[in-house]
């Protein structure tokens, strides 16, 4: 099936089965374009919880498909590629979590939403990048822990000076920028301006011009008077910037900059899923209920 027909199938399936598709701004362009909504994480759930559809096909990685599930119970959810996974939200267990907070009771668990549904479920409050800083500041004055994300909490623990443990999990494609690799790119590009994911190291977020979620570095460079970029967060956001600002430059920071699970996904596997109803997510309901307090405090909170 050549590609165009393919497209048409999806968009047919879509109205036949009341189905809405739903890609992170990681996937490949493809997916991103035939998808009804893209975005962040936040951006997602928040659809994922308001969606009228019966069926919600998520193009990206399993803990954002529970999510979807956790927070629509009654639609089915599907995700593409059942291998698609996330190493970060493999780094914090159950197990591990709920032996720490027997062991620190006194202190707030605030949960990444690269998580798996367990860990949520053990979790006081959920953040995802974008509203992490409006929700960590509820609770500026109690003990915290972050998990899973040493970068990303580390790096709100020295902005507003928090008691917050960080447990010492990493995305393994942004915890593996340094400065060298920054300054290379800076003395190639003397004229673009620096932004980065704070899923990076804290040293290399505060060499940046801008730090934000994927959201937010989109949101920037569509308002910035500047016309050239280096990117320091996953490729594929640069679909959604050359869209938006296609007299703009962007330099990808490194090549590596290319999540393995996310682009596990195809335009095949989006028809498959629709076609065979093939991968669904599904989240035991005592986790689910459980987790759903976490992440329905987030939403209040952001």
């Amino acid at each position: 099936m050549d590609k165009i027909t393919m497209i048409n199938e999806i968009n047919r399936l879509k109205k036949e089965k009341n189905a809405v598709i739903l890609a992170h701004y990681y996937q490949d362009g493809d997916i991103q374009d035939v998808a009804d909504y893209t975005g962040d994480s936040l951006y997602l759930s928040q659809i994922a919880s308001e969606t009228d559809k019966d069926v919600i096909v998520f193009a990206g990685v399993h803990f954002m498909a529970e999510t979807a599930k956790i927070l629509s119970p009654m639609k089915k959810v599907l995700l593409p590629v059942k291998e698609a996974g996330c190493p970060m939200a493999d780094m914090v267990t159950y197990a591990k979590l709920k032996k720490y907070k027997r062991e620190n009771p006194e202190r707030v668990i605030v949960c990444y939403v690269n998580s798996t549904a367990k860990v949520k479920a053990l979790s006081d409050v959920c953040v995802t990048s974008s509203n992490a800083e409006k929700v960590i500041k509820h609770y500026q004055d109690k003990p915290l822990m972050y998990v899973p994300d040493k970068n990303l909490g580390t790096y709100l623990k020295d902005k507003y000076d928090l008691d917050m443990e960080v447990w010492p999990g990493f995305c393994c494609i942004h915890n593996n920028l340094n400065l060298k690799i920054v300054n290379e790119m800076k003395s190639l590009h003397k004229n673009a301006s620096f932004i980065v994911h704070p899923e990076a190291p804290l040293d290399v977020v505060k060499a940046a011009d801008f730090a934000g979620s994927t959201k937010g570095l989109l949101n920037h460079v569509i308002n910035s008077d500047l016309n050239e970029f280096i990117v320091g967060t996953e490729e594929g956001i640069l679909h959604q910037m050359k869209k938006a600002c296609p007299n703009k430059i962007f330099h990808i920071l490194t090549p590596d900059l290319r999540c393995y699970d996310m682009k596990l996904t195809t335009l095949e596997d989006v028809y498959l899923a629709l076609k065979e109803d093939q991968f669904e997510v599904n989240v035991e309901e005592d986790i689910r209920t459980k987790a759903f307090i976490a992440l329905d405090t987030m939403m209040k909170l952001s």
